[in-house]
This record gives C-alpha cells, structure tokens and sequence, in this order.
C-alpha cells in the first residue's frame, strides 16, 4: 500500500503505475520538433480552446435582451442559445474524436476554426431567433474537436510528470475564456449589440487560423506509418513499447492539412468506443466530477444573472459581466496553481513511494476542491437569498471559481494517467456527459430557482456535489485494483 493506495493481488504495476524518469514512462510520443514547439502547440491550443470556450457564456449577459427582442421565454433562451450549442460539442465528439485518431488532428482543428470563423460572422448578421438558434447548433458541432481533441494532445507531446502543469495552462485558458468573455461580452452587449458579441469573436478566429496553420502540426501517432522507421523495446512488465523514430520531415511537408490515415481503425467502432468506456471506473469517476463541476460553474453563471438583474441589484449587462472579473482573477490565480500541484503533489509522493508514480496521487487536489465547492454553494444561495450586499454573492461565487481547477486538474490528468491510449475517446465521455449536465441545467435552472428560490436551489447543489465528491475515497483507495481488473479483462 502507498500513500493509502491499496496494492492490486494479480498485478504489481497495473497500466498507469510508472518509476518516474524510467524508460517505460508513457507520454510524450511526439519527437519530430523542438521543446519550443511542443510548447507553442499546447499555448495555441490552449487559447484557442478558451476561446472556443468562450462562446458558449459569452451571451448570458444579454439572455434577458434576446428574450425580450425575440419575444421568448427565458428558458428557451438559456435553452436553445447555450444549452444547444454544449450538447451539439458534446454529441459530436464521439466522431470528431474516432476521426482524429485515423486522419490525425491537425485536419479537424483547422477545419473547426474555419468554421467558428463563419459561424461567428453568420451570428453578427443573424435577424431572427432562429437563425440564431441553427448558428449555435452548427458553432457546438464545429466547436467539438477543441473541446475535445486538446487534452489528449497533451498525452501526445509530454511525459506523465510534465502535464499537470501544461493541463494548468489549458485550464487558464478555459477559465479566462468562461468568465473574461462574459465580462467584455457584457460591455458589448450593453454599448454596441448582442450581435456585435459575435463579430468580434470572428475577428479573433483570424490570427487563431493562421496560427493553428503554420504552428500546430500533427502530433498524432498510433502506429508505424509508411515511410517511418520503428523500433520497438520492451518495458520492464513486459508490455511492448513503440519508441518511433519517423523520417525527418521538411516544414512544408508538416503543413499539410491531409496526410491520408494513421490508424486503420475502423471510423464507426471508434465512434462508438466512448460508450462502453464509460465501464471504466477512472473514466466514470472523472466524467461525474468535472461534469458537475463545470456544470455548477455555468449554472451559477446563469443564476446570478437572473438574481442580479433584479432588486436589490439591478445589473445591466456590463455590470453582470463585471462581477467575473473576481472570479477571472481567482481562476487565474487557481489555474497555475492547481496545475504546479497535480505535478508537484505527485512526484513528491511518487519520491517517497521508491519513485513509483500511482496515477491515484492526482486524485489528492480533491482535498481542496471540495470544501472550496461547498463553502462557495452555500454561501453564494444565503447571500442572494438575504439580499446580501453584492460583495458577498460575488465573493462566494470566486470560492467557487477556485474550486473548479483544482477538480479539473485531478480528474482529467488521472484519465490520462489511467488510460493514455484511449484518451480521446475517454474525453468525448466526458464531454458527452458535461454537455447533458449543462444541457439541463441551462434548460431548467432560471425555472427551479424562481420556483424554490436560490437558498434551496444551492443547499441541493451542495448535497449533490458533496455526494460526487466522496467518490474520491474509493476511486484513490481502490484505483489501482480497478486498473488492474480493466487490465485484465482486456478492455482497453
């Protein structure tokens, strides 16, 4: 047993057990550039995705203007406006992210951009709610392979005990993208037009095209591919490593967008491999906790715009947008933060466990993330509830700000301790279950809380979450084991 993980009977080293530094530590496969380059794809991948991010809450400042212009319920509106766009991320990841592991992913995020480009313009000229509503449909499904594909591509170029803190900078990026939007989009909103918040986002889909082009080159290997020489070692448990060594290819050659298939996988059972992994206990466990998490972020989002907007506050929308900027700020304090303790926690446990690195060690940034969680629910429903000054709901809603990354950071990064090979389509679980979660809580929330009010409202949140977040005890307790059992039943 270390560190309170119990030891499996069968297997000594189940997939995700690795000696920190020793040749069998997974990670890292891409080789063919330089640090430096590695670094520019995850900083340009990872702003992308804040942006692509970004477009989902960026027009819950002004829900209330497009429920009056349009002449439609405010449930509709969250509905049809945010709840669409997350579940049509959700539902296309599941061939975003089989297609990606037989084309590779350089096509799919290129091609994603171009798209958020056209579909932010056709937002800027929308006149009608259902214009509007078809543009998220087609924005949710071209925005998939960013939401989805960024992860995993961190599998791709670093080792296990370098992604924590590169996970940290994507998170950043996630966070500034939720709440920095909203704050600017709220400005937008109330001095130009909603509309306008898209032609914006168009202008910034420019400079994001022409860096994702002439930067992001493919990262994804699943094979010996033709032309490419390969040798192969063995790891000390006796599972077969590919160490590749591929041509040396010219920057033009890297450009290309299609370089026909690196797997032969079939593209219909990769589209459906996401489901059955929901078995996998690693892949359940993080599926519920950043699920909810990140659903409780955008609930609580949609929530104080409807509380603030009316007595006692009486936000506009660029005063709604303004009470993120505490929570941009403790996100952005969070994010590195989260990110240099999923790597640092772990190695020092790792070092004190002979150097054995159990991917269950990440799993310790729940110990922060939910009294953080807890302490920012109960406190945002009371201050609301009370009428409480405007300092103490946005106060509350920070905690709570600060609580997603680190629980961001402890279950991603175990997935892909646990299952690197099957990141991609572990993540379009994910993805797929987050997007209900914000599906309905975007569809119902503004009701249940003009229904129970919001005192009610967050004491069953916090019930809820705090239930989720004691599955953390047994995911670290018996990690290793349901490791090894998913080892050798051969499901992965």
């Amino acid at each position: 047993m270390a560190w309170g993980v119990l030891d499996d009977r069968h297997m000594a080293a189940p997939p995700g057990t690795v000696n920190i530094g020793a040749k069998n530590e997974t990670g890292g496969e891409y080789r063919s550039s330089s640090r430096a380059w590695k670094e520019s794809i995850m900083v340009i991948l990872a702003f992308s995705s804040g942006v692509t991010t970004a477009l989902g809450p960026m027009v819950t400042p002004g829900i209330h203007l497009l429920a009056e212009k349009y002449h439609v319920s405010l449930d509709m509106v969250s509905s049809l406006i945010i709840g669409f766009l997350a579940f049509w991320i959700g539902f296309t990841t599941f061939f975003t992210a089989s297609g990606a592991n037989i084309w590779g992913k350089r096509p799919f995020f290129v091609i994603s951009a171009l798209i958020l480009l056209a579909t932010n313009v056709w937002g800027f000229f929308a006149s009608s709610f259902t214009s509007l509503a078809v543009m998220r449909t087609i924005q949710g499904m071209a925005s998939a392979p960013l939401e989805t594909l960024v992860t995993s591509t961190v599998s791709d170029l670093f080792f296990v005990h370098e992604r924590g803190t590169r996970l940290s900078i994507w998170g950043m990026m996630l966070t500034a993208g939720v709440l920095l939007g909203q704050t600017i989009s709220g400005v937008i909103i109330q001095n130009v037009s909603f509309e306008a918040t898209f032609g914006i986002s168009a202008l910034i889909f420019i400079p994001i095209i022409l860096m994702m082009y002439f930067v992001v080159v493919e990262t994804t290997w699943n094979g010996p591919l033709s032309g490419s020489a390969s040798e192969f070692t063995i790891e000390e448990k006796g599972v077969p490593l590919a160490i590749v060594t591929e041509e040396k290819e010219s920057y033009y050659q890297q450009l290309r967008i299609f370089r026909g298939r690196v797997s032969e996988e079939s593209f219909w059972k990769g589209a459906w491999k996401p489901v059955p992994l929901i078995a996998y206990p690693a892949v359940l466990f993080s599926t519920v906790v950043y699920g909810s998490f990140f659903t409780w972020l955008l609930t609580i989002s949609v929530l104080s715009v409807s509380a603030f907007s009316v007595p006692p506050y009486n936000l506009n929308p660029a005063q709604i947008g303004a009470t993120n900027l505490p929570l941009l700020v403790v996100g952005l304090i969070g994010s590195p933060l989260s990110g240099w303790m999923a790597d640092a926690v772990p190695k020092f446990l790792a070092r004190r466990n002979n150097g054995v690195f159990e991917p269950e060690f990440r799993l310790t940034l729940m110990l922060i993330a939910a009294p953080l969680a807890t302490a920012g629910f109960l406190g945002f429903g009371m201050s609301v509830a009370n009428g409480a000054p405007l300092v103490w709901p946005v106060f509350f809603m920070a905690l709570h700000s600060l609580s997603v990354p680190f629980a961001s950071q402890a279950s991603l990064a175990y997935v892909i301790d646990c299952h690197p090979k099957d990141a991609n389509q572990a993540f379009v679980t994910i993805n797929f279950t987050k997007a209900v979660f914000t599906f309905l809580a975007t569809t119902y929330a503004n009701g249940w809380m003009a229904s129970v009010g919001p005192q009610n409202v967050f004491t069953i949140i916090t019930v809820i979450n705090l239930a989720i977040c004691s599955l953390t005890i047994p995911a670290y307790m018996y990690g290793k084991r349901f490791r090894s059992l998913v080892s050798s039943c051969s499901f992965s």
